[in-house]
């Protein structure tokens, strides 16, 4: 009797791992349907490009889903859907499960803030017969990506009868827009010579917000006065109300489709908002799970999630526990059973620089949601390093869900690095792991993802949920 004879490609077949190309496995309908998807996501993008507009959308998104805010003390039996908004800046929100907290919680950690520019707490000042905004930058940036491109002026002002102003100027099209002016090629000559680094000085991000004087006097600073005359009309704010302002300078751009084939999204604000918004989705699709599942969005990501609205902080821990009590449970009990995703983007490879990746062990867009085992910089410093338990479960998950999905990390071991929420959520003995969009041009004023790996994202929170 002859032997089966396996060709060497059905044994590469059997043994090799090679992620697919999200498009030869998805059929058109699905295609279509993270197309669809996308659609409502560029919409979130537009409306949500800061954290408190983020968490203003989740909320809104949340209630028309039936969530409703959270009571403390108050019993939630399964089924129950209710948010936890912190400060405005951050949000949890929760799906009680049908077997209750004693079986540990799904979590997906997502954040919500971006680089951007801060206004300082003196930003306005006149020089040379022009008005400006000076900044201090926010995460990190290149600053010179920052130069020459339409700027708009998001937040809020409390004045000190502790009413609150709004502010959201540049975004219409009937709206002014804000620039930081950058030197002409023909007297650029030194500033060229310098390191991309330094060509632009961080003191050197200064909003250019006007230039016609209040009156045709000579009078000392007429031009500031103008700005700060326009301002107190609009909003009923003095200069000393800055003081007690967040006020955030973003690009103006809308959110758009990118390329011939439309297969990719560009605009501000993707890092992290592009894990944010399938994670936020899949939890309002998300009815009757068998365990509690759990999505907050939150602050601070690109600073180290330090401060109140930050994961650094202990309020994702006081809500955990705060449900676990109403069901006669400890927080550490629950917390310690639990499981989460840190839904964070990744950096795509970019065939123009390959230099700083590792082929073999990078992300690439349209290949689906990528599973990041640890992050940090070097010698993993600053990570959770995600255990093998875990990364078997989520491969189970993903599998069987039929989640397009990838591994990667962040670059060459010493080109460079970065963190995430998930060291903070390890913190409370949760087990986490990195699961989230890979991103072409991270950190730049204009980021650019692939509709199916967004399309992914949602599909992997939702099986995660589920």
């Amino acid at each position: 009797m002859e032997e089966n004879v396996i060709t060497t490609e059905e044994r590469k077949k059997e043994l090799f791992y090679k992620p697919a190309h999200a498009a030869a496995v998805m059929d058109d309908e699905a295609i279509a349907q993270a197309d669809s998807f996308c659609e409502g996501y560029k919409d979130f993008l537009d409306a949500a490009k800061t954290e408190r507009e983020a968490v203003e959308e989740a909320i809104a998104l949340a209630r028309a889903n039936g969530f409703r805010e959270y009571e403390p003390g108050a019993y939630y039996p399964a089924g129950s859907k209710v948010y936890y908004n912190n400060r405005g800046k951050a949000v949890v929100l929760a799906v009680i499960g049908a077997l209750g907290l004693g079986e540990g919680a799904r979590i997906v950690a997502a954040h919500i803030d971006s680089p951007r520019l801060d206004l300082k707490p003196n930003p306005l000042y006149e020089d040379a017969g022009e008005a400006f905004f000076k900044t201090h930058y926010y995460g990190g940036i290149k600053k010179y990506q920052w130069t020459a491109i339409p700027l708009a002026l998001h937040g809020v002002v409390v004045k000190k009868d502790g009413s609150a102003v709004r502010v959201r100027l540049g975004e219409n099209p009937e709206d002014p827009k804000f620039v930081i002016t950058d030197l002409l090629p023909h007297l650029a000559g030194e500033q060229m010579k310098k390191p991309l680094a330094t060509g632009v000085e961080g003191e050197d991000l200064n909003i250019l917000v006007g230039s016609r004087p209040f009156d045709r006097s000579d009078a000392a600073d007429n031009i500031k006065l103008h700005i700060l005359d326009l301002l107190n009309r609009s909003y009923g704010i003095t200069e000393a109300d800055f003081l007690s302002a967040e006020l955030e300078i973003v690009p103006a751009f809308s959110a758009c489709d990118i390329g011939f084939d439309r297969s990719m999204i560009g605009a501000y604000g993707q890092d992290d908002r592009v894990c944010a918004y399938p994670a936020l989705m899949a939890l309002l699709d998300t009815e009757e799970p068998e365990k509690t599942g759990v999505c907050v969005l939150t602050d601070k990501e690109e600073i180290g999630s330090e401060g109140n609205t930050g994961l650094n902080s202990d309020y994702l821990r006081f809500f955990i526990e705060a449900l676990a009590r109403s069901e006669g449970l400890s927080g550490g009990e629950v917390l310690s059973r639990s499981c989460c995703l840190s839904a964070d983007v990744n950096a795509a490879f970019d065939p123009i620089y390959p230099g700083v990746f590792e082929k073999q062990n990078v992300s690439y867009i349209n290949r689906g949601v990528v599973v990041t085992k640890y992050t940090g910089s070097r010698g993993k410093g600053g990570s959770s390093d995600a255990g093998a338990e875990l990364l078997a479960e989520v491969r189970r998950l993903f599998d069987d869900a039929g989640v397009c999905w990838q591994t990667g990390e962040l670059g060459k071991v010493d080109a460079g690095g970065g963190g995430t929420v998930a060291r903070f959520v390890a913190g409370m003995n949760v087990d986490v792991v990195d699961v989230g969009v890979p991103v072409l041009s991270m950190h730049a004023p204009f980021e650019v993802t692939a509709k199916l790996d967004v399309w992914a994202a949602y599909k992997a929170c939702l099986a995660f949920f589920a």
